[in-house]
């Protein structure tokens, strides 16, 4: 057993917490072995399994759905079977992250255009109120506003009143 870790260097090496570890312990998703004095040893199938955890929690699995999969695994009377079930939850992740790297993908574009276009304000020689800003064309003659600088209400607004209900009123003792 000397070649097993205690909980807290398994921390360390993991980069979750000891209070995570014992977590995963209650939740029946690790299962380590104990030394004679009672401590918690952990061995390399352990550490594979908390990697596997942030894995699945970085695709955005709760840990009871991670319990719920291990649960659907183990229950399959194969191994063929049971990594069909994998192959196909990890196959429905697969399609769910792609949309959202696409996602981010056209916010990235989105962004890099937003301060392309905004680049261009700082030589502005204009000298006009802000609300004039979504329509110069001072420099920006023939380019077309993009929607993050589009979408921004640049007219100074008088702000509606707030309501006496929605004032906070401190407490008199």
């Amino acid at each position: 057993m000397t070649d097993r870790l205690k909980i807290g260097d398994l921390a360390r090496k993991t980069g979750k917490t000891v209070r995570a570890l014992r977590l995963y312990e209650e939740r029946g998703l690790l299962s380590p072995v104990r030394s004679e004095g009672g401590f918690r040893k952990y061995g390399p199938d352990e550490m594979a399994r908390v990697y596997w955890i942030g894995k699945l929690q970085d695709m955005g699995f709760t840990l009871g759905q991670i319990e719920s999969l291990i649960t659907t695994v183990e229950s399959k009377d194969t191994a063929p079977i049971a990594m069909e079930s994998l192959r196909e939850l990890f196959g429905g992740r697969l399609g769910e992250t792609r949309a959202q790297v696409e996602r981010l993908l056209q916010l990235e574009r989105d962004l890099m255009e937003s301060l392309a276009y905004l680049e261009g304000c700082r030589a502005c020689t204009t000298d006009h109120d802000i609300e004039a800003c979504s329509t110069c064309e001072s420099v920006h003659a023939d380019a077309h506003v993009p929607s993050l600088v589009a979408g921004v209400h640049l007219a100074p607004s008088t702000p509606a009143p707030i309501p006496s209900s929605a004032l906070v009123r401190p407490r008199t003792q």
